[in-house]
């Protein structure tokens, strides 16, 4: 039996696939229970050639899917889709895992699984977090965003354990083992040819996760630095269209009220994520700064007033968003140098 599946979406990613792979390969003993999907987003360079590769070398653990290009969110979906494992994993072709915590995690899902087909009872949370850092490594250096004040360590918890988020602190894709049941309930389908969806990911299925267990590992090690990545802020103004598209997705898929009545603290959380990603979209339209940025700027927040004035007036006096709707071109300024500074202290892109 598989109890976790990690998926790896892959679009001509031969220059990181082989380190991201061998991050993954263990000893037999805990690899029988571990289902690696490659799946090869239609590249064009060895991409597939290298998948095939470790199929052959380790037949029972790894998987790949050939298909055409989709996206990354067409590649999750594949995984999803395909996945045996109890628990289900995405880890971007260019990123790796950490050994010993790696290992660790395994050890601790193998003896969940196990105790519950023993005992025919569920005890299995429906969500792990781990840490994850941040590698700039043609810089040489790295940040590891943890979570010691928001979970207790390695205790089942529910949503009411939760403490309070740091400014720095919000639960991304890489933080999360989802259970595979919980992913298919609650109904998460990427879209596909568009970027940071990872942020539909790592929202819409928190509602259904009931139990949760927090390992202060620094499992995901996140690779930052390329020119094209997606998170490159001149690529990220570029593609402010689908940042903006995947924010509208995050905003309208949870009926926030509704998750309020039966745990407020997840609802507060979510609600601040969307705060968070409002003010990303608002701040890379001002560092874009042209006039037909501005005037989407106006429109961003007016189309979430028609749509969802609850959300729009609970947002609008928030701290992090009033800091992005500073009036005047002094106010605009404050924003983006306030931006500026925020990704110097925590080191994301």
């Amino acid at each position: 039996m598989k109890y976790l599946t990690i998926t790896i979406p892959s679009y001509n990613s031969e220059q990181y696939l082989e380190r991201c792979l061998d991050s993954m390969i263990l000893p037999a003993g805990l690899m029988e229970h571990v289902e690696i999907i490659v799946v090869n987003d239609g590249s064009t360079d060895r991409t597939g050639e290298i998948a095939d590769d470790y199929v052959r070398r380790f037949p029972d653990t790894v998987k790949v899917i050939h298909k055409e290009n989709g996206g990354h969110g067409s590649g999750v979906n594949a995984g999803i889709e395909n996945a045996e494992g109890k628990y289900f994993k995405v880890v971007d072709s260019d990123d790796w895992l950490e050994e010993n915590a790696y290992r660790e995690i395994l050890e601790q899902i193998k003896e969940w699984c196990e105790q519950e087909e023993s005992e025919k009872r569920n005890v299995c949370p429906d969500l792990i977090v781990c840490n994850y850092t941040y590698n700039h490594l043609d810089e040489g250096t790295k940040k590891t965003m943890r979570y010691t004040n928001v979970f207790p360590e390695r205790k089942m918890l529910t949503w009411d354990d939760m403490g309070s988020f740091r400014p720095s602190q919000y639960l991304i894709m890489h933080a999360l083992i989802y259970r595979t049941k919980v992913l298919k309930k609650s109904g998460t389908v990427l879209p596909e040819h568009t970027f940071y969806v990872d942020n539909i990911f790592a929202y819409r299925p928190l509602p259904f996760v009931e139990t949760l267990y927090y390992m202060n590992l620094d499992l995901y090690q996140y690779y930052l630095g390329r020119g094209d990545q997606s998170v490159n802020e001149k690529v990220m103004i570029k593609r402010i269209e689908q940042q903006i598209k995947v924010t509208k997705i995050v905003a309208e898929c949870t009926d926030l009220n509704e998750v309020r009545k039966l745990h407020p603290k997840l609802a507060n959380y979510m609600c601040r994520n969307i705060s968070i990603m409002m003010a990303i979209s608002s701040v890379h339209l001002l560092l874009k700064g042209d006039e037909e940025a501005k005037n989407r700027h106006v429109r961003l927040w007016t189309d979430l007033k028609d749509e969802n004035p609850g959300l729009y007036w609970r947002l609008r006096f928030t701290t992090l968003c009033g800091l992005t709707n500073l009036p005047g071109k002094i106010g605009r300024k404050a924003t983006v140098d306030g931006y500026r500074i925020a990704r110097k202290i925590y080191k994301f892109q």
